[in-house]
Protein backbone atom coordinates (compact mmCIF):
# COMPACT_ATOMS: atom_id res chain seq x y z
CA UNK A 1 0.00 0.00 0.00
CA UNK A 2 0.76 3.50 -0.61
CA UNK A 3 1.97 5.66 2.05
CA UNK A 4 -0.64 8.34 2.41
CA UNK A 5 0.18 9.78 6.02
CA UNK A 6 1.75 13.46 6.68
CA UNK A 7 5.75 11.60 6.52
CA UNK A 8 8.36 13.28 3.82
CA UNK A 9 7.74 10.20 1.62
CA UNK A 10 3.93 10.57 1.37
CA UNK A 11 5.01 14.60 0.57
CA UNK A 12 7.06 14.04 -2.11
CA UNK A 13 5.20 11.24 -3.71
CA UNK A 14 2.06 14.24 -3.97
CA UNK A 15 4.81 16.34 -5.03
CA UNK A 16 5.89 14.60 -7.96
CA UNK A 17 2.80 13.20 -8.84
CA UNK A 18 1.16 16.60 -9.15
CA UNK A 19 4.36 17.81 -11.89
CA UNK A 20 3.16 14.68 -13.70
CA UNK A 21 -0.49 15.60 -13.42
CA UNK A 22 0.58 19.43 -14.40
CA UNK A 23 2.86 17.66 -17.48
CA UNK A 24 -0.35 15.76 -18.58
CA UNK A 25 -3.05 18.54 -18.28
CA UNK A 26 -0.58 21.21 -19.71
CA UNK A 27 -0.44 18.45 -22.84
CA UNK A 28 -4.06 18.15 -23.66
CA UNK A 29 -4.98 21.53 -22.56
CA UNK A 30 -1.77 22.58 -25.29
CA UNK A 31 -3.51 20.64 -27.55
CA UNK A 32 -6.74 21.96 -27.05
CA UNK A 33 -5.61 25.61 -27.52
CA UNK A 34 -3.93 24.68 -30.81
CA UNK A 35 -6.88 22.78 -32.11
CA UNK A 36 -9.00 26.32 -30.74
CA UNK A 37 -6.46 28.68 -33.09
CA UNK A 38 -7.10 26.24 -36.08
CA UNK A 39 -10.91 25.98 -35.88
CA UNK A 40 -10.77 29.96 -35.77
CA UNK A 41 -9.01 30.56 -38.91
CA UNK A 42 -10.96 27.47 -40.62
CA UNK A 43 -13.98 28.91 -39.67
CA UNK A 44 -13.10 32.50 -40.93
CA UNK A 45 -10.92 31.12 -44.03
CA UNK A 46 -14.99 29.25 -44.74
CA UNK A 47 -16.67 32.33 -44.32
CA UNK A 48 -14.85 34.19 -46.47
CA UNK A 49 -14.96 31.81 -49.56
CA UNK A 50 -18.97 31.64 -48.39
CA UNK A 51 -19.25 35.21 -49.21
CA UNK A 52 -18.40 34.09 -52.88
CA UNK A 53 -21.73 32.65 -52.99
CA UNK A 54 -24.20 35.05 -50.75
CA UNK A 55 -27.37 33.35 -50.95
CA UNK A 56 -25.88 29.71 -50.37
CA UNK A 57 -22.86 30.98 -48.03
CA UNK A 58 -25.03 32.75 -45.70
CA UNK A 59 -27.57 29.22 -45.57
CA UNK A 60 -23.85 26.97 -45.13
CA UNK A 61 -22.49 29.21 -42.58
CA UNK A 62 -25.63 29.20 -40.47
CA UNK A 63 -26.18 25.37 -40.68
CA UNK A 64 -22.61 24.46 -40.13
CA UNK A 65 -22.94 26.83 -36.95
CA UNK A 66 -25.86 25.23 -35.90
CA UNK A 67 -24.55 21.75 -36.54
CA UNK A 68 -22.09 22.05 -34.61
CA UNK A 69 -23.19 23.67 -31.55
CA UNK A 70 -26.03 20.94 -31.55
CA UNK A 71 -23.64 17.98 -31.77
CA UNK A 72 -21.87 20.18 -29.19
CA UNK A 73 -24.62 19.41 -27.11
CA UNK A 74 -25.42 15.65 -27.69
CA UNK A 75 -22.57 14.94 -26.69
CA UNK A 76 -23.07 16.59 -23.45
CA UNK A 77 -26.50 15.08 -22.87
CA UNK A 78 -25.38 11.71 -24.04
CA UNK A 79 -22.05 10.72 -22.74
CA UNK A 80 -21.25 13.20 -19.87
CA UNK A 81 -23.58 16.31 -18.32
CA UNK A 82 -20.84 17.18 -16.24
CA UNK A 83 -19.35 18.87 -19.27
CA UNK A 84 -21.55 21.06 -19.65
CA UNK A 85 -20.49 24.93 -19.55
CA UNK A 86 -17.47 26.32 -17.71
CA UNK A 87 -16.83 22.67 -15.60
CA UNK A 88 -15.80 25.12 -12.54
CA UNK A 89 -18.81 24.81 -10.49
CA UNK A 90 -18.84 20.96 -11.24
CA UNK A 91 -14.81 20.89 -9.93
CA UNK A 92 -15.82 23.43 -6.67
CA UNK A 93 -18.66 20.71 -5.82
CA UNK A 94 -16.69 17.98 -6.17
CA UNK A 95 -13.70 19.61 -4.15
CA UNK A 96 -16.97 20.60 -1.49
CA UNK A 97 -17.25 16.31 -1.66
CA UNK A 98 -21.15 17.43 -2.75
CA UNK A 99 -20.67 15.23 -5.72
CA UNK A 100 -18.38 12.13 -7.02
CA UNK A 101 -15.84 13.20 -9.73
CA UNK A 102 -16.97 12.49 -13.07
CA UNK A 103 -16.58 9.66 -14.83
CA UNK A 104 -12.67 9.84 -17.64
CA UNK A 105 -14.89 10.10 -20.59
CA UNK A 106 -15.95 14.05 -19.77
CA UNK A 107 -12.12 14.45 -21.05
CA UNK A 108 -13.31 13.71 -24.64
CA UNK A 109 -16.48 15.17 -24.11
CA UNK A 110 -14.99 18.22 -23.25
CA UNK A 111 -12.23 18.51 -26.04
CA UNK A 112 -14.48 17.74 -28.91
CA UNK A 113 -17.77 19.77 -27.99
CA UNK A 114 -15.23 22.37 -26.86
CA UNK A 115 -13.66 22.77 -29.75
CA UNK A 116 -17.75 22.16 -31.68
CA UNK A 117 -19.07 25.01 -30.12
CA UNK A 118 -15.79 27.58 -29.54
CA UNK A 119 -14.76 26.62 -32.82
CA UNK A 120 -17.90 27.06 -34.19
CA UNK A 121 -18.00 30.83 -33.27
CA UNK A 122 -20.08 30.64 -29.38
CA UNK A 123 -18.69 33.27 -27.40
CA UNK A 124 -16.66 30.99 -24.57
CA UNK A 125 -13.63 30.54 -23.16
CA UNK A 126 -10.70 28.04 -23.35
CA UNK A 127 -9.73 27.85 -20.02
CA UNK A 128 -13.14 26.16 -18.29
CA UNK A 129 -12.98 22.90 -20.70
CA UNK A 130 -8.88 23.15 -19.59
CA UNK A 131 -9.44 23.68 -16.20
CA UNK A 132 -12.26 20.39 -16.14
CA UNK A 133 -10.16 18.57 -18.73
CA UNK A 134 -7.12 18.92 -16.06
CA UNK A 135 -9.19 17.60 -13.08
CA UNK A 136 -10.05 14.49 -15.23
CA UNK A 137 -6.75 13.58 -15.52
CA UNK A 138 -5.93 14.32 -12.15
CA UNK A 139 -8.59 12.00 -11.12
CA UNK A 140 -7.35 8.84 -12.81
CA UNK A 141 -3.83 9.85 -11.85
CA UNK A 142 -5.12 10.01 -7.80
CA UNK A 143 -6.77 5.96 -8.84
CA UNK A 144 -3.91 4.58 -10.56
CA UNK A 145 -1.14 5.66 -7.79
CA UNK A 146 -4.20 4.94 -5.18
CA UNK A 147 -3.76 8.01 -3.37
CA UNK A 148 -5.98 8.62 -0.47
CA UNK A 149 -9.02 11.06 -0.13
CA UNK A 150 -6.94 13.90 1.29
CA UNK A 151 -4.07 13.55 -1.66
CA UNK A 152 -6.87 12.93 -4.27
CA UNK A 153 -8.70 16.68 -3.74
CA UNK A 154 -5.06 18.32 -4.09
CA UNK A 155 -4.49 16.38 -7.12
CA UNK A 156 -8.01 17.36 -8.42
CA UNK A 157 -7.50 20.99 -7.31
CA UNK A 158 -4.08 21.21 -8.99
CA UNK A 159 -4.41 19.50 -11.80
CA UNK A 160 -7.42 22.43 -12.63
CA UNK A 161 -4.99 25.21 -11.71
CA UNK A 162 -2.93 23.55 -14.46
CA UNK A 163 -5.34 23.71 -16.72
CA UNK A 164 -5.83 27.55 -16.11
CA UNK A 165 -2.33 28.10 -16.27
CA UNK A 166 -1.89 26.09 -19.57
CA UNK A 167 -5.20 28.31 -21.20
CA UNK A 168 -3.62 31.80 -20.68
CA UNK A 169 -0.13 30.64 -20.49
CA UNK A 170 -0.19 32.18 -16.54
CA UNK A 171 1.27 29.53 -14.33
CA UNK A 172 1.13 31.99 -10.80
CA UNK A 173 -2.42 32.37 -11.67
CA UNK A 174 -3.46 28.99 -12.04
CA UNK A 175 -1.92 28.17 -8.70
CA UNK A 176 -3.35 31.07 -6.96
CA UNK A 177 -6.98 30.29 -8.92
CA UNK A 178 -6.57 26.69 -6.81
CA UNK A 179 -5.84 28.47 -3.19
CA UNK A 180 -8.46 32.03 -3.78
CA UNK A 181 -11.08 30.20 -5.95
CA UNK A 182 -11.35 26.40 -5.84
CA UNK A 183 -10.59 25.85 -2.20
CA UNK A 184 -10.79 28.52 -0.58
CA UNK A 185 -8.36 28.96 1.83
CA UNK A 186 -4.48 28.28 2.16
CA UNK A 187 -3.11 24.45 2.59
CA UNK A 188 0.38 23.60 2.49
CA UNK A 189 -0.29 20.24 0.66
CA UNK A 190 -2.62 21.58 -1.71
CA UNK A 191 -0.26 24.68 -2.30
CA UNK A 192 2.12 22.41 -2.78
CA UNK A 193 0.61 20.53 -5.31
CA UNK A 194 -0.87 23.55 -6.81
CA UNK A 195 2.80 24.96 -7.81
CA UNK A 196 4.11 21.97 -8.89
CA UNK A 197 1.23 21.02 -11.40
CA UNK A 198 1.65 24.42 -13.17
CA UNK A 199 4.88 24.46 -13.07
CA UNK A 200 4.58 20.69 -14.72
CA UNK A 201 2.12 22.32 -16.91
CA UNK A 202 4.20 25.32 -18.32
CA UNK A 203 7.28 23.38 -18.62
CA UNK A 204 5.13 21.20 -21.67
CA UNK A 205 2.99 23.96 -22.51
CA UNK A 206 5.79 26.16 -23.46
CA UNK A 207 6.88 24.01 -25.86
CA UNK A 208 3.96 24.86 -28.02
CA UNK A 209 2.92 27.93 -27.42
CA UNK A 210 5.85 29.60 -26.89
CA UNK A 211 6.84 31.94 -23.44
CA UNK A 212 5.09 34.96 -25.04
CA UNK A 213 2.09 36.55 -23.31
CA UNK A 214 -0.83 36.36 -24.80
CA UNK A 215 -1.50 39.98 -25.14
CA UNK A 216 1.47 42.47 -26.66
CA UNK A 217 1.63 45.45 -24.87
CA UNK A 218 3.98 48.07 -25.31
CA UNK A 219 6.13 50.00 -22.26
CA UNK A 220 3.32 52.19 -19.88
CA UNK A 221 4.99 54.32 -17.50
CA UNK A 222 4.11 53.82 -13.77
CA UNK A 223 0.93 56.45 -13.21
CA UNK A 224 0.93 58.89 -10.63
CA UNK A 225 -1.05 58.72 -7.51
CA UNK A 226 -3.64 61.38 -8.61
CA UNK A 227 -5.11 58.27 -11.08
CA UNK A 228 -6.11 56.45 -8.24
CA UNK A 229 -9.54 58.59 -7.78
CA UNK A 230 -10.06 57.98 -11.03
CA UNK A 231 -9.21 53.88 -10.80
CA UNK A 232 -11.41 53.60 -8.18
CA UNK A 233 -14.38 55.06 -9.95
CA UNK A 234 -13.61 52.47 -12.67
CA UNK A 235 -13.81 49.64 -10.37
CA UNK A 236 -17.12 50.77 -9.34
CA UNK A 237 -18.49 50.93 -12.74
CA UNK A 238 -16.81 48.06 -13.44
CA UNK A 239 -18.55 46.39 -10.12
CA UNK A 240 -21.84 47.28 -11.47
CA UNK A 241 -21.37 45.72 -15.07
CA UNK A 242 -20.03 42.55 -13.35
CA UNK A 243 -23.10 42.62 -11.36
CA UNK A 244 -25.19 43.16 -14.98
CA UNK A 245 -23.33 40.67 -16.87
CA UNK A 246 -23.45 37.57 -13.73
CA UNK A 247 -27.64 38.63 -14.18
CA UNK A 248 -27.43 38.37 -18.19
CA UNK A 249 -26.03 34.62 -17.59
CA UNK A 250 -28.61 33.64 -14.89
CA UNK A 251 -31.18 35.18 -16.94
CA UNK A 252 -30.18 33.18 -20.07
CA UNK A 253 -29.99 29.94 -18.60
CA UNK A 254 -33.58 30.45 -17.13
CA UNK A 255 -34.91 31.52 -20.22
CA UNK A 256 -33.20 28.36 -21.77
CA UNK A 257 -34.95 26.24 -19.20
CA UNK A 258 -38.12 27.20 -19.32
CA UNK A 259 -37.77 25.95 -23.34
CA UNK A 260 -37.20 22.34 -22.03
CA UNK A 261 -39.93 20.64 -23.60
CA UNK A 262 -37.28 21.47 -26.74
CA UNK A 263 -34.69 19.45 -27.17
CA UNK A 264 -31.58 20.44 -25.76
CA UNK A 265 -29.88 19.65 -29.04
CA UNK A 266 -32.73 21.99 -30.92
CA UNK A 267 -32.37 24.86 -28.44
CA UNK A 268 -28.29 24.75 -28.51
CA UNK A 269 -29.18 24.32 -32.55
CA UNK A 270 -30.92 27.49 -32.58
CA UNK A 271 -28.37 29.59 -30.30
CA UNK A 272 -25.46 28.09 -33.23
CA UNK A 273 -27.94 29.66 -35.86
CA UNK A 274 -28.28 32.91 -34.39
CA UNK A 275 -24.27 32.79 -33.88
CA UNK A 276 -24.12 31.86 -37.38
CA UNK A 277 -25.88 35.05 -38.77
CA UNK A 278 -23.43 37.19 -36.74
CA UNK A 279 -20.71 35.51 -38.00
CA UNK A 280 -21.76 36.17 -41.34
CA UNK A 281 -22.13 39.51 -41.33
CA UNK A 282 -19.19 40.30 -38.82
CA UNK A 283 -17.15 37.15 -37.67
CA UNK A 284 -14.18 39.34 -35.89
CA UNK A 285 -17.03 39.41 -33.34
CA UNK A 286 -17.39 35.60 -32.44
CA UNK A 287 -15.71 32.93 -30.92
CA UNK A 288 -13.44 33.18 -28.12
CA UNK A 289 -12.35 37.09 -28.58
CA UNK A 290 -9.00 37.40 -28.26
CA UNK A 291 -8.51 39.58 -31.09
CA UNK A 292 -11.22 41.78 -29.63
CA UNK A 293 -9.34 42.15 -26.69
CA UNK A 294 -6.02 42.69 -28.04
CA UNK A 295 -7.57 45.33 -30.68
CA UNK A 296 -8.88 47.34 -27.05
CA UNK A 297 -5.42 47.31 -25.86
CA UNK A 298 -3.92 48.47 -28.91
CA UNK A 299 -6.59 51.05 -29.19
CA UNK A 300 -7.40 50.62 -32.50
CA UNK A 301 -11.49 50.45 -32.69
CA UNK A 302 -13.48 53.94 -32.95
CA UNK A 303 -15.61 54.56 -30.03
CA UNK A 304 -18.69 53.97 -31.17
CA UNK A 305 -17.86 50.80 -33.05
CA UNK A 306 -16.44 50.07 -29.64
CA UNK A 307 -19.16 50.63 -27.59
CA UNK A 308 -21.17 48.45 -30.36
CA UNK A 309 -19.35 45.51 -29.79
CA UNK A 310 -19.24 45.70 -26.17
CA UNK A 311 -23.10 45.59 -26.29
CA UNK A 312 -23.54 43.18 -28.39
CA UNK A 313 -20.45 41.02 -26.88
CA UNK A 314 -22.27 41.36 -23.46
CA UNK A 315 -25.36 39.26 -25.12
CA UNK A 316 -23.20 36.94 -26.88
CA UNK A 317 -21.62 36.17 -24.12
CA UNK A 318 -24.26 34.81 -21.91
CA UNK A 319 -26.34 33.15 -25.04
CA UNK A 320 -23.80 30.96 -25.38
CA UNK A 321 -23.43 29.92 -22.26
CA UNK A 322 -26.61 29.42 -22.22
CA UNK A 323 -26.37 26.42 -24.92
CA UNK A 324 -24.82 24.13 -22.34
CA UNK A 325 -22.36 23.19 -24.64
CA UNK A 326 -18.96 23.08 -23.09
CA UNK A 327 -16.85 26.67 -22.51
CA UNK A 328 -15.53 28.81 -19.86
CA UNK A 329 -16.36 32.69 -18.93
CA UNK A 330 -12.76 33.79 -18.53
CA UNK A 331 -12.40 34.63 -22.17
CA UNK A 332 -15.18 36.32 -23.10
CA UNK A 333 -15.02 38.45 -19.61
CA UNK A 334 -11.54 39.78 -20.75
CA UNK A 335 -12.80 41.46 -24.08
CA UNK A 336 -15.58 43.05 -21.77
CA UNK A 337 -13.35 43.94 -19.31
CA UNK A 338 -11.01 45.30 -21.81
CA UNK A 339 -13.55 47.67 -23.39
CA UNK A 340 -15.04 48.70 -20.24
CA UNK A 341 -11.48 50.31 -19.43
CA UNK A 342 -11.00 51.88 -22.96
CA UNK A 343 -14.78 53.43 -22.96
CA UNK A 344 -13.95 54.66 -19.24
CA UNK A 345 -10.81 55.99 -20.46
CA UNK A 346 -12.41 57.74 -23.21
CA UNK A 347 -14.74 59.65 -21.32
CA UNK A 348 -12.35 60.64 -19.14
CA UNK A 349 -10.66 62.66 -21.93
CA UNK A 350 -13.66 63.80 -23.29
CA UNK A 351 -14.25 65.29 -19.47
CA UNK A 352 -10.93 67.24 -19.94
CA UNK A 353 -9.18 64.42 -17.43
CA UNK A 354 -5.69 63.96 -19.52
CA UNK A 355 -4.57 61.31 -17.28
CA UNK A 356 -2.07 60.61 -19.54
CA UNK A 357 -2.29 57.05 -19.50
CA UNK A 358 -2.61 54.78 -22.76
CA UNK A 359 -5.70 52.93 -23.54
CA UNK A 360 -3.79 49.63 -22.91
CA UNK A 361 -4.08 50.92 -19.22
CA UNK A 362 -7.75 51.26 -18.62
CA UNK A 363 -7.81 48.13 -20.71
CA UNK A 364 -5.57 46.47 -18.35
CA UNK A 365 -7.14 48.14 -14.92
CA UNK A 366 -10.93 47.15 -16.71
CA UNK A 367 -9.78 43.46 -17.31
CA UNK A 368 -8.97 42.71 -13.66
CA UNK A 369 -11.59 45.16 -12.38
CA UNK A 370 -14.61 43.20 -14.29
CA UNK A 371 -12.73 39.52 -13.55
CA UNK A 372 -12.87 40.86 -9.90
CA UNK A 373 -16.56 41.82 -10.19
CA UNK A 374 -17.81 38.87 -11.40
CA UNK A 375 -16.13 36.25 -10.12
CA UNK A 376 -14.95 37.70 -6.68
CA UNK A 377 -11.21 36.42 -6.61
CA UNK A 378 -9.12 40.40 -6.86
CA UNK A 379 -5.21 38.47 -6.58
CA UNK A 380 -6.23 35.88 -9.33
CA UNK A 381 -7.18 38.50 -11.46
CA UNK A 382 -4.92 40.97 -10.87
CA UNK A 383 -1.85 38.39 -11.15
CA UNK A 384 -3.57 36.41 -14.69
CA UNK A 385 -4.14 39.95 -16.18
CA UNK A 386 -0.08 40.87 -15.61
CA UNK A 387 0.71 37.55 -16.47
CA UNK A 388 -0.71 37.66 -19.57
CA UNK A 389 0.19 41.22 -20.51
CA UNK A 390 3.49 41.38 -19.57
CA UNK A 391 2.79 44.79 -17.86
CA UNK A 392 3.99 45.16 -14.33
CA UNK A 393 3.39 49.01 -13.68
CA UNK A 394 -0.31 49.14 -13.02
CA UNK A 395 -0.64 46.74 -9.92
CA UNK A 396 -1.37 49.87 -7.74
CA UNK A 397 -4.52 50.82 -10.29
CA UNK A 398 -5.61 47.41 -10.64
CA UNK A 399 -5.61 47.15 -6.81
CA UNK A 400 -7.73 50.40 -6.50
CA UNK A 401 -10.23 49.28 -9.29
CA UNK A 402 -10.93 45.86 -8.25
CA UNK A 403 -10.94 46.94 -4.24
CA UNK A 404 -14.19 48.94 -5.51
CA UNK A 405 -15.24 46.24 -8.50
CA UNK A 406 -15.18 43.60 -5.51
CA UNK A 407 -16.91 46.18 -2.93
CA UNK A 408 -20.25 47.06 -5.54
CA UNK A 409 -21.64 43.45 -6.09
CA UNK A 410 -20.77 42.53 -2.19
CA UNK A 411 -22.49 45.26 -1.00
CA UNK A 412 -25.77 45.08 -3.35
CA UNK A 413 -25.53 41.08 -2.30
CA UNK A 414 -24.88 40.01 -5.63
CA UNK A 415 -22.97 36.38 -5.48
CA UNK A 416 -20.25 35.87 -7.18
CA UNK A 417 -21.39 33.96 -10.75
CA UNK A 418 -19.73 30.29 -9.90
CA UNK A 419 -21.36 30.54 -6.18
CA UNK A 420 -25.10 30.85 -8.75
CA UNK A 421 -24.14 28.20 -10.74
CA UNK A 422 -22.78 25.86 -8.30
CA UNK A 423 -26.01 26.09 -6.46
CA UNK A 424 -27.91 26.28 -9.98
CA UNK A 425 -26.38 22.94 -11.05
CA UNK A 426 -27.29 21.03 -7.29
CA UNK A 427 -30.44 22.48 -7.66
CA UNK A 428 -31.29 21.20 -11.10
CA UNK A 429 -29.41 17.38 -11.32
Amino acid sequence: MANHSGKPDSLLALSLLAILVGMLSGLVSSLFRLALEHADRWRDAFIGWAHGSPNLGFVLVVATVSAATALAAWLVRRLSPQASGSGIPHVETVLNRKLPPAPFRLLPVKFVGGWLAIGGGLALGREGPSIQMGAAISTLLARVFRRNATDSQALLAAGAGAGLATAFNAPIAGALFVLEELVRRFDTRIAIAALGASAGAIGIARLFIGNAPDFHVAPIAYPGFGIAGFDLVLGVVAGFAGMAYNRAILGALAANDRLDRLPVELRAGMIGAAVGMLAWFAPRLVGGGESLTQAAIDGTEALGALALVFLLRFGLGAVSYAAKTPGGLFAPMLVLGAQVGVLFGAVCRFGSFDLGAPPAAFAIVGMAAFFSAVVRAPVTGIVLITEMTGSFTQLLPMLCACFAAMAVPTFFGNPPIYDSLRERMLSNP
